[in-house]
């Protein structure tokens, strides 16, 4: 067994052309990112028939939406998006955010 560890804050890569993610670790059961967004940047607003993600700030804020509802979230939150129910988050501030996101089952890994 090879055991992982990683630190989120800190593994981040920003882009103006849109929102990085940083692979910190994946497998068949599940991956593990960091999202980058820059202000006004965003993942659309979206659907895992399969799948749950767990969204936790760690540096900024981001706006997440969830189902019908969004909340502005700051360092420390988190929310989850369960199986089937529409997600997204984008970032609104002034300020470049960092976001650690969690899926479970992975929806295409490629071992």
């Amino acid at each position: 067994m090879t055991v992982h560890f990683h630190s989120p804050l800190g593994a981040t890569s920003f882009s103006d052309d849109k929102m990085q993610k940083v692979n910190l670790y994946e497998s068949a059961q599940m991956f593990c990112d960091v999202y980058c967004l820059l202000p006004g940047q965003l993942q659309k607003a979206h659907t895992h028939d399969d799948n749950d993600k767990v969204y936790q700030i760690l540096e900024g804020e981001c706006d997440v939406e969830i189902g019908d509802e969004t909340q502005t979230l700051e360092a420390g939150e988190l929310a989850v998006a369960p199986a089937g129910v529409i997600h997204g988050i984008k970032n609104k501030s002034g300020s470049p955010a960092s976001v650690l996101v969690i899926m479970a089952p992975h929806p295409n890994f490629n071992g």
